[in-house]
C-alpha cells in the first residue's frame, strides 16, 4: 500500500474505534445526560407511605416515609433529583393544588397512585367495618358509579397536567392492590360477601385507572399480583386490618406491601 494512503487508513480505523466506543458506552453527552435524572413521587397515602411507619415529621399529616416506594425507588438509583410531594388523603385536586410544582422539562420519571379518595375508599371501609352486609354492598356499589360516571374526568385533568408541565417523562400509574384473600377462615369481621364485594371494587378502580393511563400513554402498573399471597387474611399479610391504635393505618401497606408489593412494579415499569 502507498505511504501516502496510511493517514487515510490510521483516520478511518480511528473513526471505526470510536464508534464501536460510542456503541458500547455510548458518547459522553449522553452519559453525562443520563446522570441528570429527575424523578417526582406523586400521589395519595399508598405512595407517601402510610401504613409503613418512621415517618419523616417534617410531611406533617402527609405520613411521608423513607419506608415508600419511591424513596426506596431513589435510594436505589441515586437520580439527581428527587421531588417526594405525595399526601396521605390526598384526592385529584390536592394533585393539582399542591403536588405538580417539582415537575418540569427536566423531568425524566413520575410515579403516581390516585383516585382512590375520590371514589370515597375511607367510607367504604367504615361502612362496611360497621354495618351490615347489605349496607356494605350498597355503599360499594355507590363507589363503583362514582368511579364509572365522574372518576375518568377528575384523572384526566391530572394526568393532562402533568403531561403539560413534564412533556418528556415516563409516567408509571400504580394500581391499588386487592385487600382480603377470600375463602378459609378470616378473622377480620368481615363476612366473606363484603370481601368478594370490597376486592370487586378495588378491580373496578384499577381498570378505571389504567384505561384512563393507557388514554394518556402513561403505563399502569399493577400490584395485583405482587399483592397475591399477602392480602389480609392471608397469613402474611402486607396490609393493615382494622388498626384500633392507629385507625389512620388500616387497610394501607406495611413496610413489606411497600417494598414487596410496589418497589418491584415501579422498577419494573420505570
Amino acid at each position: 500500500m502507498p505511504l501516502r494512503s496510511m493517514p487515510r487508513l490510521a483516520a478511518w480505523t480511528s473513526s471505526l474505534l470510536l464508534a464501536a466506543g460510542a456503541a458500547l458506552f455510548g458518547s459522553g453527552q449522553a452519559a453525562a445526560a443520563s446522570a441528570d435524572f429527575g424523578y417526582v413521587a406523586l400521589g395519595d397515602s399508598y405512595s407517601s407511605g402510610l401504613g409503613a411507619g418512621n415517618y419523616d415529621s417534617s410531611s406533617g399529616n402527609c405520613k411521608r416515609t423513607s419506608r415508600a416506594y419511591p424513596a426506596l425507588w431513589a435510594a436505589a438509583n441515586s437520580p439527581q433529583s428527587f421531588a417526594f410531594t405525595a399526601c396521605s388523603g390526598a384526592r385529584t385536586g390536592d394533585v393539582l393544588a399542591n403536588q405538580l410544582g417539582p415537575l418540569n422539562s427536566g423531568t425524566d420519571l413520575v410515579s403516581i397512585t390516585i383516585g382512590g379518595n375520590d371514589a370515597g375508599f375511607s367510607d367504604v371501609m367504615t361502612t362496611c367495618v360497621l354495618q351490615s352486609e347489605s349496607t356494605c354492598v350498597n355503599r360499594v356499589n355507590q363507589a363503583k358509579g362514582y368511579v364509572d360516571s365522574t372518576l375518568p374526568a377528575q384523572l384526566d385533568r391530572v394526568y393532562s397536567s402533568i403531561r403539560g408541565k413534564a412533556p418528556a417523562a415516563r409516567v408509571v400509574v400504580l394500581g391499588y392492590p386487592r385487600f382480603y384473600k377470600l375463602s378459609g377462615t378470616c378473622i377480620a369481621g368481615l363476612t366473606e360477601g363484603e370481601r368478594a364485594a370490597i376486592n370487586g371494587a378495588a378491580d373496578h378502580l384499577n381498570a378505571a385507572i389504567a384505561k384512563r393511563a393507557a388514554d394518556h400513554g402513561f403505563t399502569f402498573g399493577s400490584v395485583v399480583g405482587t399483592f397475591t399471597g399477602h392480602e389480609i387474611c392471608s397469613g402474611s399479610a402486607w396490609l393493615h386490618s382494622v388498626n384500633w391504635a392507629n385507625i389512620s393505618e388500616s387497610y394501607h401497606p406495611t413496610a413489606a406491601g411497600q417494598s414487596g408489593g410496589y418497589l418491584p412494579v415501579l422498577r419494573n415499569n420505570a
